[in-house]
Parts: structure tokens; sequence; C-alpha cells
């Protein structure tokens, strides 16, 4: 049976070239560069409650460090360092070196798709989680908050929303998709690609920012939250694909497109005048940008169909104690 330092020597020992200590103490060392501040994030999986039992390993290790990434993105920090903690049944550490295998994989080749370094962590025995803490850098006094968002500012999405909730939703057995549908829709669920390179192009452009990892309109909700503003949003104008837009009758896929979460795309609000160079930022990266609505004063959050009618959903995003 393979042991705690086993596991660690075997799959997760690298060296790491930009940090002054990696793995192998009881600490790392880390130099921020100079005139930066250090971003901080981290996120916990859970087996049964954010992904399946049987999920596929080396996506499981890309979603894992992905979901972090996400959150450097919105606030346009560069990733720099990791520590990753996981907790295994004991059967997969005695007998899994497979899955052990794939996930490290799936884990290390999105690490060093960003130049990201893992620094340390843990390893413990119990019901499958995975614990990933991300270190960036951003220039000083220059990260995007939640608390930018100004009265007019144009609220702009990237991407397209849903597909990560509707290829759930088909797996549950609430909604049918058929199998060129579902397979363009997996890889938004299993292997999100985080908008890093948008982040850090948003500094200047952007006051406010947020990855959309709940769900629109709860995310969204806290960029009005921290801003003391208000919105509307033109649900014709949300980017989505083809396999949800042939859903959107049926109201799980509605809820999919505005609360259904695991997008990790952004949502930011920038000035009007910013309009055109985002445009051409969305040209450069490849990367549809879509203005969605607009932010006012006062307080809440509307939804208008083509109709010019309020969309009203019963929950307005992901929550992990309600789920």
């Amino acid at each position: 049976m393979l042991s705690e330092f086993d596991i660690i020597q075997r799959y997760f020992y690298r060296a790491a070239p930009g940090a002054v200590l990696g793995i192998g103490d009881d600490a790392a060392l880390i130099q921020p560069s100079a005139g930066m501040e250090l971003a901080i994030s981290t996120d916990v999986l859970v087996s049964g409650q954010h992904f399946f039992a049987d999920a596929d390993p080396r996506g499981l290790g890309h979603k894992s460090l992905a979901v972090n990434l996400s959150d450097m993105a919105a606030m346009g920090a560069r990733p720099r360092w990791a520590t990753l903690s996981l907790a295994l049944p004991t059967n997969m550490a005695r007998e899994n070196d497979k899955w052990l295998e794939a996930f490290s994989d799936g884990f290390f080749n999105l690490a060093d798709a960003y130049q990201v370094d893992l620094i340390g962590g843990d390893t413990t025995k119990g019901p499958l989680t995975i614990c990933v803490t991300i270190i960036g850098e951003v220039a000083r006094g220059k990260a995007l908050r939640r608390s930018g968002a100004r009265s007019g500012d144009d609220i702009w999405i990237s991407g397209h929303l849903g597909d990560a909730a509707l290829a759930l939703a088909h797996q549950q057995g609430h909604i049918a998709l058929e199998p060129r549908e579902i397979d363009a829709c997996l890889p938004a669920l299993n292997m999100p690609t985080p908008r890093v390179g948008l982040g850090q192009r948003l500094i200047g452009l952007a006051r406010s920012a947020i990855d959309i990892s709940d769900g629109l309109l709860a995310d969204l909700g806290h960029i009005l939250k921290c801003s003391k503003a208000s919105a509307i949003i033109s649900l014709p104008d949300i980017n989505c694909s083809a396999p949800l837009r042939r859903c959107l009758p049926h109201p799980l896929a509605l809820k999919c497109l505005l609360a259904g979460g695991d997008d990790y795309e952004l949502c930011f609000s920038a000035a009007r005048s910013k309009r055109a160079k985002i445009e051409t930022l969305s040209r450069e990266l490849g990367l549809p940008l879509t203005r969605v609505g607009k932010i006012g004063m006062g307080e809440g959050l509307v939804v208008l169909d083509a109709a010019g009618d309020a969309v009203t959903l019963e929950t307005t995003g992901y929550d992990h104690f309600r789920a």
C-alpha cells in the first residue's frame, strides 16, 4: 500500500522554479515580485457534492485547478503558485495508482499551461476531497474587484453560459440531449477553461469583475451588493450554445443559463466609453465578449425577456447548503 509520503513523492513532487523553496519542508517560501500584491483563493471539491464518484480523474485534476485559476482571472491576477490537499479513501491509496496518475496528469498539464508551481499541500485518509489554494500576483492597487461598478456601466459576459449545468441536468436525467449536444456541452462541465488572459487584459478597462461559478444572477448579485448598485439584464442578449438555445423553452434550461453555475466565465462592468476597446479585445483573444445589460442606481437585479417582461426564477444560483 502506498503511504502518504509515497503518494506525494510519486505523483506530486516537482521542482518549483518560481518559489524560493517548494515541496519538502514544513512550509514553502515565495518571494512576490517588486510592486506586486498577492491574490489568494481556495476552493474545495467534495465527491458526491461537486463531482460524481466515478468522474474521470484526469478531468478532475484539471478542474480542481481550473476553478482556482478562474478566481485569479476575476481579479486580473497572474497565477504563480498552488497548494494541493487530498483526502483519499483507503482503497484508492491501496489499489488505484492509475487514478492518482491520471489526476496528477490533469492537474499538472493545466499548471504547466499557466506556469503555476505546486509548492505544498497535504494528503490524508477520508472521503475523496480535493482542496486547492492558488496564489497569484497583481500590480499594487490594480486588482479587479466586485465593488467598482458604477451607474451607467455596461455589463459584459465572456464566452457563453449554461453548458455545464445543462450537461449535468442531462446526466441526472432531468433533460434530454442528443449525443452531439452532450459532446458539445460536457467539456464545460468536466474541463472548464479559466479566462486568465482575459482577466489580465481587463485591468484598466473593467471597473468590476467576478467569475461565474454559482450562476450569473448570484454572481452578478455579488457585484451589485458590493458596489451598492442595481442592474437590468436582457435575456436575449446572453450568449449561449446551440444545444441550450434549443432547450430554452424548458424552464430547467432557463435555470441552467441564469443560475446553473459552473460556467467559470467572467462577468464584468465597464464604462460605456470602453466599448470599442473591449470589442477589439474580444477579436484579439478570439473570445466572445457580449454586452448583456447595464448597471443602475439603487438596488435590485431585473432580467427582461424579448417582450420586455421580467423573468423570475425560484433560485438565483447554486448554494451548497440549499442544494
